[in-house]
C-alpha cells in the first residue's frame, strides 16, 4: 500500500511581495470602480455563446449512467430537471461522485457497478441530506436551487457564485411570471465572466491601471512568506503516488477544487482536481478499484492519453505563471474553461511560491 506524505507550506493571504514597489492605492481603487462599473452595465446575455448546447439530467436517472454522461461528455457539472415539477432542482457536481464512493467505500469492501446502477440521482440527493444535512442537530430544509436570469448583472451573478461557495450558475429564462417553463441557456462561472472583463479592458488598460502591474506587487492570492511571518496558513500538497483517497479526503475537508501535484523536489508536475474523478467512470474502473490501493498518479493516467507525459499533456492542467508576470496575463490563464486556478512558481525549478484562484480575483476585484 502506498504511503502519504503531506507537505504543509505556511502561507499568506494576499501579502505583496519581494520583486517591484507596491502598486499604489489609487491604481487599486480606480481599477475596482471601473471592473465594478463594467460588471454592473453588462448582463448574462454576455455570457451565452453564440452556439453550443448545454446538457441537463434528469432526477430518476441512475447515478451510474449520470458520471459516465458527465465524462463523455467532457464536463464537470449538470443542472438536474425534476419533470414531475418542472423545475430545475440542483447540480450534480464532482463532489458528489466523491461522496459516493467514499461511502459505498466506507460500507463494502468493493465498489460494486450494481450498488451505483440501482441508485437514483433523486435517491442519491435525499441520502446526501440526511448524512451531510444536520446543523446544531437540526435537519437543514432543502435548498432552492442558485441560479440567475440572463436580465441580471455580470456582478450579482459574480456575487452569487462567491457567497454562495459554488463554481457554476444556471442561467435560466422564463416568460411566464411564475417560472414555469423554464429554459437552460447557460452554465456561467468566474471563469466566463473574467473572459468579458479581460477582452473589454485588454486594449484600454488605462482604465484598469494595475493590469500590466507584476502579480507580486499587487495585495493577492496565497504566498509563501518570509520566516517569522505570523500571518500564515498551510498549503497542503502531494506526491504522485500519494493514495488517491488521501486526495479525495482533503479535497473534500479543505474545501478546495484541486491539490498541487510535486516531486521530490517540491517543484510541480500536476494538479487533481475535483472533476478529475469522473475518469473513473471510464471503462467502469470504480467497480474495481480501491480509493486506498490507487495512486494520484494512476488516477490521473485514466485521463490522459497513455502517450502523454505525465504532469503536462493538452498544456492546461497546471496552468502556471511567474511572481513577475503581469496581472492580465493571469487573468487570462484564469478566465480558460476548467481553469479554476493559477500556481506561481519560481522561474527554472518550477517550485510552488504562490496561488492565486479565481475566487481570489474577484474577491479582490470586488472589495470583499
Amino acid at each position: 500500500m502506498w504511503t502519504m506524505k503531506i507537505f504543509n507550506v505556511t502561507l499568506s493571504d494576499g501579502n505583496i511581495q519581494d520583486g517591484g514597489p507596491r502598486v499604489s492605492e489609487a491604481a487599486i481603487q480606480i481599477s475596482r470602480c471601473r471592473v465594478s462599473e463594467y460588471l454592473s452595465l453588462h448582463t448574462g446575455y454576455d455570457l451565452l455563446p453564440d452556439s453550443g448546447k448545454v446538457i441537463a439530467l434528469d432526477i430518476n436517472l441512475p447515478v451510474k449512467q449520470s458520471f459516465h454522461i458527465l465524462h463523455e461528455q467532457g464536463i464537470p457539472v449538470a443542472p438536474l430537471w425534476d419533470s414531475f415539477r418542472g423545475q430545475f432542482v440542483g447540480l450534480l457536481s464532482p463532489l458528489d461522485f466523491i461522496l459516493i464512493l467514499k461511502e459505498l467505500e466506507t460500507h463494502g469492501s468493493n465498489l460494486t457497478e450494481e450498488q451505483l446502477e440501482t441508485h437514483t440521482i433523486s435517491a442519491w440527493k435525499e441520502a446526501k441530506r440526511q448524512t451531510y444535512g444536520r446543523h446544531d442537530g437540526q435537519w437543514r430544509p432543502h435548498q432552492p436551487l442558485v441560479h440567475a436570469t440572463p436580465y441580471e448583472s455580470l456582478r450579482d451573478i459574480a456575487l452569487k457564485i462567491l457567497q454562495n461557495g459554488i463554481s457554476t450558475v444556471p442561467v435560466i429564462y422564463s416568460s411566464s411570471s411564475d417560472g414555469s417553463f423554464p429554459q437552460l441557456l447557460h452554465l456561467a462561472s468566474l471563469s466566463g465572466i473574467l473572459k468579458c472583463i479581460c477582452r473589454y479592458f485588454k486594449n484600454s488598460t488605462g482604465n484598469f491601471p494595475i493590469l500590466n502591474q507584476p502579480v507580486c506587487t499587487i495585495p493577492l492570492g496565497s504566498w509563501v512568506p518570509k520566516i517569522g511571518d505570523p500571518n500564515s496558513r498551510p498549503l497542503a500538497m502531494l506526491r504522485p503516488h500519494a493514495s488517491l483517497s488521501s486526495a479525495l479526503n482533503m479535497l473534500v475537508q479543505a474545501g478546495v477544487s484541486s491539490i498541487p501535484i510535486v516531486d521530490e523536489n517540491d517543484s510541480l508536475l500536476d494538479t487533481y482536481s475535483r472533476s478529475d474523478i469522473t475518469a473513473l467512470a471510464k471503462d467502469k474502473v470504480y467497480t474495481h478499484v480501491r480509493l486506498e490501493e490507487m495512486t494520484i498518479h494512476q488516477a490521473l493516467q485514466l485521463g490522459q492519453d497513455a502517450n502523454t507525459r505525465f504532469g503536462f499533456f493538452n498544456g492546461q492542467r497546471c496552468q502556471m505563471c511567474l511572481r513577475s508576470d503581469p496581472l492580465l496575463k493571469v487573468m487570462e490563464r484564469l478566465s480558460n474553461p476548467g481553469v479554476r486556478r493559477v500556481f506561481i512558481v519560481e522561474a527554472g525549478s518550477k517550485r510552488v511560491e504562490g496561488i492565486i484562484s479565481l475566487s481570489d480575483i474577484f474577491k479582490f476585484l470586488l472589495s470583499l
